[in-house]
């Protein structure tokens, strides 16, 4: 199956940020900037010099976000992983070992502060730069998982007492955390790269919503009850959020 959109980069300050065009049933050309890189939106029944001329126009326009961000895209450079690494997350470091084999699926193991990845050689490049860094984050959070779950019900003990469903950790990008209508609260595990303190802020926020199932000024009440200086936090994740990633 042929892909749906033309992947290309573009280069800006010494770095490649990865960009997608997708050819659509549509009257309008719309662009933005995601997670995961830019996209561009054209009609199909451009021609080719027409396409150019909006291609240069969004690639203009997402230089001029780029300058804004600090961070100036690092956020779209993928890390790599090589046989010997040392992996840092939060306070705990791990050793890292890669092997590859002839086989279908990955594998991983934690023992003792190391980290053993077994991985299929049939998989492409594309298909590693993403499930080496799930791998890891699954395995990393079983290892924070008790440290993380105390300190979710010392916080719910000190400032809410409600009652808590399942505590997960998961990999997600667009979130910090979730909480859901059966009382389960999901935390990110880019968390686990974050100050202690950060992460508090997120757990309260989360533990709030037991109480107020939205963001009204009673939700904000009890956060700020909780944590007063909880914007500062807040910066942090926006400002810092890029570097939480495995």
């Amino acid at each position: 199956m042929s892909k749906r959109y033309e992947q290309r980069e573009l280069e800006f300050s010494g770095q490649r940020v990865p960009f997608k065009i997708y050819r659509e049933s549509r009257q309008s050309v719309r662009y933005y900037l995601g997670k995961n890189g830019g996209i561009i939106r054209l009609p199909i029944f451009l021609s080719r010099k027409q396409e150019e001329v909006y291609l240069n126009q969004f690639k203009g326009w997402l230089e001029k976000q780029l300058k804004k961000r600090t961070n100036s895209g690092q956020e779209y450079q993928p890390k790599t992983y090589q046989d010997g690494d040392t992996i840092q997350v939060g306070v705990r470091s791990y050793g890292l070992s890669m092997v590859y084999e002839d086989r279908q699926t990955h594998s991983g193991r934690l023992t003792n502060g190391h980290i053993a990845l077994k991985l299929s050689n049939n998989a492409s490049t594309e298909s590693l730069q993403k499930d080496i860094p799930t791998l890891l984050s699954r395995l990393v959070a079983q290892d924070y998982f008790p440290q993380i779950s105390r300190r979710v019900d010392e916080l719910n003990d000190r400032f809410f007492q409600q009652h808590i469903g399942q505590i997960r950790l998961k990999y997600t990008h667009t979130v910090w955390g979730s909480c859901s209508r059966k009382r389960n609260l999901n935390l990110s595990t880019r968390l686990l790269f974050a100050p202690q303190e950060v992460i508090d802020y997120v757990i309260i926020h989360e533990l709030a919503h037991l109480i107020e199932m939205n963001h009204s000024s009673k939700f904000w009440q009890l956060v700020k009850r909780a944590m007063p200086d909880y914007k500062e936090k807040e910066r942090w994740l926006k400002e810092n959020g890029y570097l939480c990633r495995f």
